[in-house]
């Protein structure tokens, strides 16, 4: 009796040990670490006005831009960070060169990388988040916006939504349970009818090889949302460069 009962405790502890390995790791309130390419000198620091996208905090801004948090909320009558508003036209005194900011978590559940097309000549965060608020899907679908320069955007420019600060499911791709297990990037632009920007380009490759090398996600599982089983869709575009990308994404190595 002793012995099958020593057996039984064996037999649970492995299947917790089992479920421990299995089961999604909690995103931590803050991210892990922050991934920004050095500012490239010379460059001319200016004062400009940003539109605050969804999610954006002054925190990440200030890194945008390498500017002092106090600096821009003094400069915009701010008591608080908390104060920022979406949308808002928040004036950056002495800005740096625009550059990208890409929040990373400690997670166990990303396993693929989804590229898409807006399938629209215009757009950015801002009003993306409009139009799948207004499908229903409680904010923009995707976890990143790559900028075509429309908008009041710069081109190539990457923007975080609040899906992926949050770790968020996404509402990209339905289709073969990919909305819980791989990050949507979505590209302005209609790549059925023109062709992607070279900065948009150089950007998806940077902010792709960064994610696949800090979730460890193979380069086979980086594929477009028409590649993915069960979905009906061109996308991301008949003349997206398929192969001229994932040739330079193998070039970074693993």
């Amino acid at each position: 009796m002793k012995k099958n009962i020593q057996i039984l405790l064996v037999f649970f502890l492995a299947l917790g040990l089992s479920s421990c390995v299995t089961a999604p790791i909690e995103p931590p309130m803050y991210p892990t670490q922050e991934v920004y390419p050095q500012a490239q000198v010379p460059f001319v620091r200016q004062d400009l006005i940003h539109i605050v996208a969804p999610g954006e905090t002054v925190w990440r801004i200030s890194k945008m831009y390498d500017v002092q948090i106090n600096d821009i909320m003094r400069a915009n009558n701010l008591a608080k960070p908390q104060d920022l508003t979406m949308g808002q036209r928040l004036k950056i005194p002495d800005a740096a060169p625009l550059r990208p900011v890409i929040p990373l978590f400690r997670s166990n559940k990303w396993k693929y990388i989804i590229v898409h097309h807006s399938a629209t000549d215009e757009g950015n965060a801002l009003s993306i988040n409009s139009a799948h608020n207004q499908r229903g899907w409680k904010g923009i679908g995707y976890h990143f916006i790559i900028d075509n320069g429309s908008q009041g955007k710069k081109n190539g420019h990457i923007e975080a939504s609040p899906r992926w600060i949050k770790q968020l499911d996404g509402a990209h791709c339905k289709a073969n349970n990919m909305n819980s297990r791989g990050i949507g990037v979505c590209l302005v632009g209609n790549f059925s009818k023109e062709k992607v920007t070279r900065k948009q380009f150089d950007s998806l490759v940077y902010l792709v090889n960064v994610l696949r090398k800090y979730y460890k996600i193979p380069i086979c599982n980086i594929i477009g949302h028409g590649q993915v089983r069960g979905a009906r869709t061109e996308c991301p575009g008949l003349y997206f460069p398929w192969n001229k990308f994932i040739t330079e994404l193998k070039k970074s190595g693993k």
